[in-house]
């Protein structure tokens, strides 16, 4: 009977957690659960920017104010209109939204989505592939692992252009380095031929 009353007693006069503390914890909590749940539907929402980018792309305007034209997105992007649209006629870019007069609304995902087109076409990825991985994309998260299968493939490729391209460039800097060689030749016999006197110019008197 005695312990239960202590117990009783102890758990009334217990410090409750100072309010501002509470609220800060609270606060962060809410943060950290919204980021996570911002990051799980971009990507398994249509994921247009695919979080795929290493790097944090800086864009011209913040998020909720990003509505750009398609004539802006040119200019940024460096394709032309035309492009754009067949990007979206052939299923490479996601559903972009559009104006109450019918007109494409680019935003901050479509400008990451875009940055990273751009990337895999250096690669030298079909478009076909292209486009397969932005529908596996639009699916969802349970196709990441054959995404992940997708860009090996690509990297494997890459690699391998890297090493035939680090091969040309040894033969282009051997022939640039006999070419320099050849011409320091020929511009030092120059210089001797034009220090020895003619057969018609009389030699300097000593």
């Amino acid at each position: 009977m005695t312990e239960t009353a202590t117990t009783t007693a102890t758990t009334a006069t217990a410090p409750a957690p100072a309010p501002a503390k509470a609220a800060k914890a609270a606060k962060t909590t809410t943060a950290a659960a919204r980021t996570e749940t911002r990051a799980e539907t971009a990507t398994a929402a249509g994921g247009a920017a695919d979080r795929c980018l290493a790097r944090q792309p800086v864009h011209p305007r913040p998020d909720g104010e990003d509505r750009y034209t398609i004539s802006e997105v040119a200019a940024l992007s460096g394709l032309s209109a035309h492009t754009l649209r067949w990007y979206e006629r052939i299923g490479l870019m996601p559903h972009v939204d559009r104006s109450h007069t019918g007109q494409r609304r680019f935003s901050n995902r479509d400008l990451d989505w875009l940055d990273l087109v751009a990337k895999l076409r250096l690669t030298g990825m079909p478009v076909a592939d292209m486009v397969r991985y932005a529908e596996l994309v639009r699916e969802g998260r349970h196709t990441i692992e054959e995404r992940k299968s997708l860009l090996e493939d690509t990297r494997e490729n890459v690699l391998h252009r890297i090493a035939e391209l680090r091969d040309t460039l040894a033969v282009l800097d051997h022939k640039i380095e006999m070419y320099g060689d050849a011409v320091r030749v020929d511009a030092a016999r120059s210089d001797a031929t034009r220090a020895v006197p003619g057969p018609d110019r009389a030699a300097p008197r000593p």
